[in-house]
């Protein structure tokens, strides 16, 4: 499209207020403080469903980033079910998911510190089911129970083998906790998705082996299960080139899945002949990205209809879906982000946020649509107070060098109480999002606001790789990575620049993890347009060094660089595109930003990058927050980088003096 629109989705509350101050654009005095911020990134992690009570879990920064299982029975006010100090998470593939289930009133789930599997029932006394192991070395997750065994059936992850790669397999734990699993699937790298059919008698499962991701090449197999073993297991669907997601049993024993054989996404059934069926086709993404286990989009209603949610032009929606005849009926619902997608009994529970509205456990009946809000994050974002101070995304279409177009979220400034000199523009930051096959979010993120409040600009930015666009999309990156994700971030810039929206000679890049490589690949890429875009940039626990990588990262993304790059033994591109390799080029100041204890990207990646640009008398700023892994979680922590941030970025880039 020619020009940025709007993505549906309700209008941040505003009152008609006049802008009384004239201020320069990075300058506005904002209601939306780091501290605010910190307090409302309580994150949802999952949301289950039980009968007729909800579940969730929740991240908590002013609990050191304890993540608490929360039930609500009813309309009844939400209460705590895990104890302190216990933490309901999981490490298998160290992103974790899938860390807890409820059957029948009782919790099942696995502890952050010991990594031990817990149940825990009506007394609130956790019982634990699985032994102690030595640095937390046995791991559990994504499971399930077989009732009618008493057992849980879920994926471990075994890491007793010192200085060897860890061992997944899917195993099943006597709910008497007599024991730490008995492997009933194994000799793949990597599992998932654990399903027994309704009668009890097939297993479905997800498997992918070294070098795929779950993302490009993961398979369906099913087999027959008599409680104690798997027999004459087939892969039914999946492979090279096919990605399939979240398998899944009707209530009438079908076996369904989403795959990406025709190029998106979409819902297939598996029929007694053996074939497969699409039931509702469209150029739109019924899956996600696998980084984590336990994700649902989709939950059944009854044998004839589900639930679900897909990415159709870059938006969400939430939809009824008719198994018989393909009709989709979506929900009219003020969201533009679903996720963690639950159904029994009629109602829906699930994980849903929009522009103006943060991350939420929504409840709907499905018959008559009605929607209630369960509990809300960022409870903060609707106080009176903000009111005027809430930037909309626009969803805006931009071409690419590659002669092709990429996609962003643009957030144009925001503060009622203020506005610009005339004839001035505001900064912008450019933000690179994670993974790097990942996407822009669609909720509001406060940290997203405490930038526009003050009057900056920001693009987030779904570079070529990002999910919600089908896999043709995604695989621009394949093998590209540092080259289409940079070229298209610095192409946002230009773009809005030169539509006379943001100021050219003020842009910034920022980004974690793999956009933190991004935001340091553009300002030491080699192509002086790009890294002469930006005044300054922005590094969270952000990639450098990326042959270190490759030999240092945890097992699921050990072999990803060699679809993002290359095999290893092409050194020269592993040379080429690593930030530290080509310091000499990066002249602007940089921030970083690094967990003490971060196991994905370790803090010698970002430790070396910066030696490297002291020795140039490069200006930098280093923050190394102790007690912290792959991205912060502890209240102080989130406040002081933001704050850190912002004052390096004003100071260095935006020429405005703090004081």
């Amino acid at each position: 499209m020619a020009n940025p629109s709007t993505a549906p989705d309700t209008a941040p509350d505003t009152a008609p207020v006049t802008a009384s101050i004239t201020a320069p654009y990075g300058d506005w005095v904002s209601p939306i403080t780091a501290r605010h911020v910190a307090s409302a990134q309580i994150t949802l992690a999952d949301v289950l469903l039980d009968g007729g009570d909800v579940w969730w879990i929740e991240g908590r920064p002013l609990e050191a980033g304890r993540q608490v299982l929360v039930r609500q029975v009813h309309e009844a006010p939400p209460m705590d079910v895990t104890p302190a100090p216990l933490s309901t998470r999981t490490r298998v593939y160290e992103y974790g998911g899938g860390a807890a289930l409820v059957s029948r009133g009782t919790v099942y789930f696995s502890n952050f510190a010991d990594q031990r599997l817990y149940r825990l029932g009506s007394d609130g006394v956790p019982v634990a089911l699985t032994p102690p192991s030595e640095d937390a070395a046995l791991r559990y997750a994504d499971g399930l129970i077989d009732s009618g065994r008493h057992r849980w059936i879920g994926v471990r992850e075994d890491h007793r083998v010192s200085g060897a790669e860890a061992i997944n397999e899917i195993v099943a734990v006597s709910l008497d906790g007599r024991d730490a699993g008995r492997v009933i699937v194994h000799g793949r790298d990597f599992y998932a998705a654990p399903r027994l059919s309704p009668d009890g008698t097939r297993l479905a499962w997800l498997a992918w082996d070294h070098p795929d991701m779950p993302w490009t090449a993961a398979e369906l197999w099913l087999g027959e299960f008599d409680g104690a073993s798997v027999s004459n297991a087939q892969r039914i669907a999946g492979g090279t080139g096919e990605s399939v997601f979240q398998p899944e049993w009707s209530p009438d024993g079908l076996l369904h899945f989403v795959s990406d054989r025709s190029g998106w996404w979409n819902i297939y059934r598996c029929n007694a002949d053996g074939s497969h069926t699409n039931v509702c086709p469209m150029a739109a993404e019924f899956g996600r990205a696998q980084w984590s286990l336990g994700m649902s989009t989709y939950a059944f209603l009854s044998a004839r209809a589900l639930v679900c949610t897909y990415i159709e032009g870059g938006v969400a929606r939430l939809a009824r879906l008719d198994l018989r005849g393909g009709a989709l009926h979506p929900f009219e619902l003020p969201y533009t982000e679903y996720s963690a997608v639950r159904a029994s009994g009629g109602k829906v529970a699930l994980k849903a946020g929009g522009a103006s509205t943060a991350a939420a456990v929504v409840v709907i009946d499905a018959a008559t649509g009605t929607a209630s809000v369960a509990w809300r994050g960022a409870s903060q974002a609707h106080d009176p107070g903000l009111c005027g101070c809430l930037s909309a995304p626009q969803l805006i279409e931009f071409p690419t060098s590659q002669g092709g177009s990429a996609f962003a979220l643009f957030y144009p400034p925001a503060n009622a109480g203020f506005r610009g000199p005339q004839g001035t523009l505001p900064p912008l930051v450019v933000k690179c999002h994670g993974g790097p096959t990942s996407a822009a979010s669609r909720s509001l993120d406060l940290r997203t606001q405490f930038w526009t409040s003050r009057g900056v600009a920001v693009v987030d930015v779904d570079y070529g790789g990002s999910t919600g666009y089908g896999r043709a999309y995604r695989e621009r990156l394949k093998g590209t990575w540092g080259i289409v994700d940079a070229q298209d971030c610095a192409a946002a810039a230009s773009y809005l620049a030169s539509n006379g929206q943001v100021d050219p000679t003020r842009i910034v890049i920022t980004g974690g993890s793999a956009g933190g490589f991004t935001a340091l690949r553009c300002l030491t890429h080699e192509d002086p347009a790009i890294r002469g875009r930006f005044r300054a940039g922005a590094s969270h626990y952000g990639v450098s060094d990326l042959s270190a990588l490759a030999h240092d990262t945890h097992k699921f993304e050990s072999r990803y660089l060699d679809w993002l790059v290359g095999p290893l033994s092409d050194a020269q591109a592993y040379l080429e595109r690593a930030p530290v390799h080509h310091a000499e080029r990066l002249s602007v100041p940089v921030a970083f930003f690094q967990g003490a204890e971060d196991r994905i990207v370790p803090p010698s990646q970002t430790e070396e990058m910066l030696s490297a640009l002291r020795a140039r008398g490069v200006p930098t700023l280093y923050l190394l927050f102790a007690g912290e892994q792959h991205g912060f979680r502890q209240a102080q922590n989130i406040e002081r980088a933001l704050e850190a941030e912002a004052t390096f970025f004003k100071t260095e880039a935006f020429d405005i003096g703090v004081g």
